[in-house]
């Protein structure tokens, strides 16, 4: 079995294992506190955050301590991680072993409210045009731009909404290599409808930042409205675009994604009956999740929750992309508010706090990146 494929499913094995509730074993320390099952970065670290722990049968270690407020999470082709910042507007890169250095401060970002330097992801041809993409607020919208690191940004679409709240800021490619953004209504609900409106939508387009081929809607960006904020997409193994979403103080919710899709902003919130709307597939009390980030690993969808402060781990058919079994909560109320997941290339999952965010309860350490380790992880090839 190729290394990836094995690495994929021996960590969807870990996964179900702690569904089942048998335990993964938490990994060893070092002094240093970076990671026990990778190789030591070529340059001297600083002191990372480091320690190890053990939570719900899940081995998990604090891999970074004292961040501000990470949002947007993407790796590199060498393994290390590009980390946004929202407040500061920095861009750090993250390596496997703990150690955080900045990068670059997005001058043009404007961090206010719920604002600031969001979604960042690598392109998928990094290796020859060195390009990643980012997601940003300024005083008069939100935009996405391209960027070279070293460079100033490009802006490739400009005038999404803007507001104190709700303002999306995802990004991800998809695996028919077109570029993703999940947006707000920006507080007003009208915009979720509006088919002219950027606002309470999923948006497809080019790396250009022009209507992806095949869109829904002649020369525009939408993919899919009736979105209140959405903050997290990830596909399964058949091409299944899912999106987690904030509701309002009733119902959060997990959507299957489909091309043209209304999904019922501000008509409905939650579980619907009205055929006009695609009903989600799971729905949870607000203060259970306000779902963020989201990856697929394996069969589960994995759900960081901000107000839940918990690690959602949805099982899902691969048939048919629905939920098969109830979903279980990881790392409750142990590491505060959760706000992105992403599946690293080891094998493992890195999983950000957001706790700096204005909403949460600090600790000194705050905010960290954890890394959830599977079992009978060692060496550079994890599993």
């Amino acid at each position: 079995m190729p290394g990836p494929t094995r690495k994929l499913v021996a960590l969807s094995a870990a996964v179900i294992l702690a569904l089942a509730g048998c335990s993964f074993g938490a990994p060893d320390e070092t002094d240093t506190g970076q990671s026990p099952n990778l190789p030591t970065p070529s340059a001297s670290p600083t002191t990372p955050g480091g320690g190890s722990d053990e939570d719900d049968g899940v081995g998990v270690q604090v891999l970074v301590k004292n961040l501000q407020v990470p949002w947007g999470l993407s790796f590199l082709p060498d393994g290390n991680a590009l980390v946004t910042e929202r407040d500061t507007r920095r861009i750090l890169q993250v390596t496997p072993g703990g150690r955080s250095t900045p990068v670059q401060t997005i001058t043009e970002a404007y961090s206010g409210g719920e604002g600031g330097l969001l979604g960042l992801v690598v392109s998928p041809k990094y290796a020859t045009d060195k390009t990643v993409f980012i997601y940003y607020t300024t005083r008069t919208d939100n935009r996405i731009a391209s960027l070279v690191l070293g460079q100033r940004p490009v802006p490739i679409v400009t005038g999404i909404p803007v507001s104190g709240i709700h303002n999306g800021g995802r990004l991800a490619f998809g695996p028919d290599g077109y570029l993703y953004a999940g947006t707000g209504d920006a507080s007003q609900r009208g915009r979720s409808q509006d088919i002219t409106s950027l606002g309470g939508k999923i948006l497809r387009m080019t790396t250009a930042g022009k209507p992806a081929p095949g869109n829904p809607y002649p020369n525009s960006l939408v993919w899919s409205r009736g979105h209140r904020n959405v903050q997290g997409l990830a596909w399964d193994s058949k091409k299944r675009l899912y999106a987690t979403e904030f509701g309002q103080n009733r119902w959060d919710e997990v959507n299957l994604i489909t091309k043209g899709g209304n999904y019922g902003w501000p008509t409905v919130e939650g579980k619907s009956t009205d055929s006009r709307f695609t009903s989600p597939l799971v729905a949870w009390p607000t203060d259970e999740a306000s779902p963020s980030g989201a990856a697929i690993v394996g069969s589960n969808l994995l759900v960081a929750a901000l107000k839940g402060q918990r690690l959602w781990v949805v099982p899902l058919n691969a048939d048919t992309g629905k939920v098969q079994g109830q979903p279980r909560p990881l790392l409750q109320d142990r590491y505060g508010r959760l706000r992105t997941v992403v599946s690293a290339p080891d094998g493992s999952v890195w999983v950000t706090t957001s706790n700096r965010d204005g909403r949460g309860s600090p600790s000194v350490d705050d905010d960290r990146i954890l890394r959830i380790i599977p079992p009978g992880a060692s060496g550079v090839d994890v599993l």
